[in-house]
């Protein structure tokens, strides 16, 4: 695939990104390039090939999914400014 002139300032555009007419020529060599990697690795064949989470193995490190703080409402609300049936009131800020 190669993308022509127009092609390019049509995706800057798209793009909302400002490309001069001198950079039009490099932007879309880069996306011509990008487009080669993307047929490339379209052309793979992946059948039976599970797809992966990461792409390296690794053992993700994961705690337990155990509380460690205590509940303190009782004391946060004991200083807040406001408080009403166990919620913090707070002041209106959008009308």
């Amino acid at each position: 695939m190669s993308l022509t002139h127009q092609d390019v300032a049509r995706i800057a555009k798209l793009a909302r990104i400002a490309v001069t007419d001198d950079e039009i020529e490099s932007v879309g060599a880069q996306l011509n390039t990008i487009f080669g990697l993307i047929e490339k690795m379209q052309a793979v064949n992946t059948d039976g090939i599970e797809p992966m989470a990461h792409p390296q193995e690794t053992a993700l490190r994961l705690r337990d999914d155990v509380v460690t703080e205590t509940n303190r409402r009782e004391a946060f609300q004991a200083v807040a400014p406001q408080v009403e049936a166990g919620l913090f009131l707070v002041p209106k800020v959008i009308e």
